[in-house]
């Protein structure tokens, strides 16, 4: 692996998941007076059929190429799941990565049109760093700030992690943002490294202590519709949520909170400035 950057993120997540396994579930004896918890890395060795000095030097992020492998038999053993193991070999290099670089003009005009006329839905669209790129009138009802931020904290993981406002509507703040950070983090894998990313992480590190912990423990989700609660001024709102993928634009997505219940229809439509309704 030539690029420094992924090396540093494949030996951060294969130790952040070694210590993280539990050894009693492995079928293995407790680790007694041991300092770390989790396997030791000749155990990692051992399971999945390789080196010592082999998986070593992976988690010391040296320049050595795995094979997939060799990949493989890591997250066999490192007990991955499908989100997990697919960012350990998309890191690696071995699944495709989103395409670097923003969004085209012209795809966002045509998706805010499909968000326009999602008329009653609160939805947006976020890019592969998920910067918000558009919303229609229902999202802004929900959270009104997205028209007033400054464009460079337009990001769905900046204001979940430092915007009061949001913290304030998600009744399981902590639960969500870890698993939205989960989720970003299994999407940017191949892509860490790129100056866009960079950037909101090191911000994110600097202004946010719950993100620094989540960020450290490396943990890696994939995305699934599921019923989401919001807290407003008119009372709990529920929703389903869902994530749309553009067909022509890999990196745009489109999100969606579909209201389950007429008192969400009602109290999201007392939200809605007049004009909007």
């Amino acid at each position: 692996m030539a690029d420094p950057g992924a090396r540093t993120e494949l030996a951060a997540f294969l130790r952040a998941r070694r210590t993280q396994l539990d050894r009693v579930s492995l079928g293995l004896p407790e680790g007694g007076r041991r300092r770390t918890a989790g396997l030791r890395r000749e155990e990692v060795a051992a399971l999945s059929g390789v080196s010592v000095t082999w998986y070593t030097w992976l988690e010391q992020a040296r320049d050595v190429q795995p094979s997939r492998q060799v990949l493989e038999a890591l997250a066999n053993a490192l007990r991955l799941t499908t989100a997990e193991r697919t960012y350990l070999l998309s890191v690696a290099g071995f699944a495709p990565g989103p395409v670097v670089g923003p969004t085209p003009a012209p795809g966002v005009q045509h998706i805010q049109h499909l968000l326009d006329a999602l008329v009653g839905s609160p939805a947006f669209a976020i890019g592969a760093d998920w910067t918000i790129s558009g919303w229609n009138a229902a999202y802004a009802a929900l959270y009104p700030p997205v028209a007033t931020l400054p464009e460079q904290d337009r990001n769905l993981l900046w204001v979940v992690f430092t915007d009061p406002f949001v913290q304030g509507l998600l009744p399981d703040w902590e639960v969500t943002s870890r698993r939205f950070l989960a989720e970003f983090r299994a999407e940017a894998g191949p892509r860490l490294n790129q100056p866009d990313c960079l950037r909101l992480v090191a911000r994110l590190q600097q202004h946010s202590a719950p993100f620094r912990e989540a960020w450290s423990q490396h943990n890696i989700e994939g995305f699934t519709s599921r019923r989401r609660s919001f807290l407003t001024a008119e009372g709990e709102l529920e929703f389903e949520h869902h994530r749309l993928a553009a067909a022509d634009q890999r990196d745009l997505f489109v999100v969606v909170y579909t209201p389950t219940s007429s008192a969400t229809v009602a109290r999201l439509d007392r939200l809605s400035p007049k004009s909007c309704r």
